[in-house]
Parts: structure tokens; sequence; C-alpha cells
């Protein structure tokens, strides 16, 4: 089994909690709001990462990141091996009223964006929507979350991690 991290808007802050529940992923995927180039490379320490840039992302990290990535989720580093794909897709955009393809058509598995701060776990058709909600400052009453996509053969599995929640750190 593969177990995929998912955060976003971390607005320029990455909380130990964050970090202890992406530790033992083998990829991670950043959607948007990052705040801070350093957070992606605290995140790569832990395992390849793709990010996309949020709304509030400017300068370094507006000219770094791109609007949209396409992840290989079953490929060590997300990217096609040899110009295949190994396992499921993932479409990862900060902001889900951007979506600018049918997922369904496109044969994605996973569309996975940011920008709510609130947590969404969907599945529409064949496709699963995920918004992993807030890892930064917290938002009105919104949860502090991060998810993790586990894929073993089938479609994946998401779980939203609480990270205000005991324990959340030890996944």
């Amino acid at each position: 089994m593969r177990t995929i991290g998912v955060i976003s808007d971390t607005h320029g802050q990455l909380r130990p909690e964050a970090l202890a529940a992406l530790r033992s992923c083998g990829l991670i995927l950043h959607a948007g709001d990052v705040g801070d180039p350093a957070i992606l490379g605290q995140l790569g320490e832990i395992a390849p990462v793709h990010a996309v840039r949020g709304n509030t992302d400017r300068g370094e990290l507006r000219d770094q990141l791109p609007p949209t990535a396409v992840v290989d989720l079953g490929s060590e580093d997300g990217l096609p091996q040899r110009g295949a794909l190994v396992g499921p897709v993932a479409y990862l955009l900060h902001d889900l009223e951007d979506l600018d393809v049918d997922p369904e058509r496109a044969g994605l598995s996973v569309v996975v964006s940011g920008h709510t701060h609130q947590p969404l776990v969907e599945r529409k058709g064949k496709v699963l929507f995920l918004n992993p909600g807030s890892a930064g400052p917290r938002r009105f009453s919104l949860p502090v979350t991060v998810a993790l996509i586990r894929v073993d053969g089938g479609s994946p599995d998401v779980e939203i991690v609480d990270l205000d929640q005991p324990g959340a750190e030890g996944r």
C-alpha cells in the first residue's frame, strides 16, 4: 500500500503536527497558498512534492509553481514512468472553481483542490474530489487538517487527519 500526503493553504506556516502526520508518506501534494518556499523544502525532506500555486502565492512562488499539475499516484516521484502511467492519476489545482477539464473523460481518478480551507471528500461518478482543508493558520472555526490518500491496487481511499486531535501526528 502506498500513502500520499495532501496538504493545502499553509499560508507560510508549517505546523509540526502536519509534518508528523505526513512523515510516512511516499509522495506529497500541496494544493496551493504555500506562502513560503521553505515549506516545500521541508516537505521535500519527507518525500517528493508536487505543488501548485494558490491565489495568495506571490513573487518566487508564483513564478515557480504551475496553476495545475497532473500526478501519477502510482509512481515513486509522481511522474509517468517511460511515458506510461503506473497508477491512479490526480489532477491538482488550488480553486475547484477553476477546474478546466472533465475529470472522468480525462481518465483522472482524483481531483485535489484547496482554497476553501474546508475539508471535503466526495465521489462524483468514478472521480474522487478531495480538499484536505487548511494546515496553516486557523480560519474561523474550521479544523486544521491534512489528508492521506492510500492506494492499494483499487480506487484510492482517503482519510482526513484533524491535527487538533490527539494522536494525529502518529498516523
